[in-house]
């Protein structure tokens, strides 16, 4: 059988990653990253943009707002904490 390459962060393969926005870092360890996406309409055929905001858990509290952040799901850390941080991609400059 052959194995399958998946990048892995000791926790297990990555599956459902997205990339979103940090819009907010007030809370330890716990930021709100919204993800835009798009969706086309079933009638007309145009494409919308849409988002969603997720709560985020982020251990070492590396992510600041306005960062470009990859984001994957994990099991429920809390009520609303689905979401896990992967990595910082793009640090918001002044």
């Amino acid at each position: 059988m052959a194995q399958a390459t998946e990048t892995t962060t000791g926790r297990g393969p990555l599956v459902g990653t997205m990339t979103g926005v940090v819009t907010s870092d007030k809370r330890d360890k716990t930021r709100t990253v919204e993800v835009n996406y798009s969706v086309k309409h079933e009638k007309y055929g145009k494409y919308l943009r849409r988002s969603t905001r997720y709560q985020v858990h982020d251990e070492k509290n590396e992510a600041k707002l306005g960062d470009t952040v990859q984001i994957a799901r994990c099991r429920p850390l809390s009520k609303t904490k689905t979401f896990r941080l992967v990595k910082v991609v793009e640090t918001k400059t002044l």
